[in-house]
């Protein structure tokens, strides 16, 4: 387990990292309450929190984003193996730095994260969901970086911001869109089909009528959920699964852009340079 701890604008900062080849649990107890924002990276691990005879489990983290207050009786107990590593950002302050924060970000979490703020339990969970394609890049940035000294240190502020930025973003537009249960459980279905087949994907209508609703709705309410149109989410999610495939397994660009359904090497390569900045030659 690699845990890296920094102090940022009233902020603490924790990117934790670990991968077994065992079976590993992991526990980590706050010292003092705090509010905190948890980005979930590549990995994929279970999350249980523990607290006052209860639990609350999460099974499937990868992309997630998870707001919660936390004091020191709260128990977060992460379980890697390995085929579920662990790759997570938390942005943690405490309700009496609330007014020290910089951008008015005290404000957003006070609009967007009342009962966070005004807690009634030793945990409070406030909003759960899956992170915009931005996001998930900013969050892979803090574990790829190779910065060191003060130069790091400018990195993770001005990243923090953009981050913060993004995900007050999303709060915002999930508030003028709102899901119930049902509506999220559909949607949520409707990614796991498109995962699990990216190299011949369902069309919008089938995708539709697979979790029971229309192509409008499915619109609507996956950009609302996940923060892009269905047709962005899946392309990258293409181009993130060829980086893999490239950097990772070592296979060709060729058999990369086959493996997620491109048959233009060409078209291939131009959306993956439009998302990472560099041609897939340059992995």
């Amino acid at each position: 387990m690699n845990r890296e701890i920094i102090d940022i604008n009233d902020y603490t900062i924790l990117l934790e990292e670990a991968s077994a080849e065992n079976n590993l649990i992991d526990s980590c107890f706050f010292d003092e309450p705090v509010i905190a924002i948890a980005f979930y990276g590549a990995g994929d691990v279970g999350l249980n929190v523990k607290f006052d005879g209860k639990t609350k489990e999460f099974h499937h983290t990868k992309g997630m984003v998870l707001s919660f207050y936390a004091d020191n009786m709260v128990e977060f107990e992460h379980h890697v193996s390995k085929l579920k590593s662990l790759q997570c950002l938390v942005i943690a302050t405490t309700i009496r730095n609330i007014d020290k924060l910089p951008n008015g970000e005290g404000q957003f979490l006070e609009q967007f994260l009342y009962q966070l703020i005004h807690p009634k339990d030793h945990y409070v969970e406030g909003s759960v969901f899956n992170m915009s394609p931005e996001m998930f890049q900013l969050v892979e940035q803090f574990f790829s970086n190779t910065y060191e000294g003060e130069i790091k240190m400018m990195f993770y502020k001005s990243h923090i911001t953009a981050l913060l930025s993004h995900y007050f973003g999303q709060l915002a537009q999930q508030q003028n869109t709102k899901l119930d249960t049902s509506q999220i459980e559909k949607i949520n279905l409707a990614q796991e089909i498109l995962l699990s087949d990216l190299e011949n994907p369902p069309s919008l209508t089938e995708l539709a009528n697979r979790i029971g609703t229309n192509t409008s709705k499915l619109k609507i309410e996956f950009k609302a959920q996940f923060g892009v149109p269905v047709f962005k989410y899946l392309q990258n999610e293409r181009l993130k699964k060829a980086y893999n495939l490239i950097k990772n397994e070592q296979k060709t660009i060729q058999e990369a852009a086959w493996a997620v359904g491109y048959d233009s090497l060409g078209s291939f390569s131009n959306a993956f340079e439009k998302k990472f900045g560099y041609r897939p030659s340059q992995v």
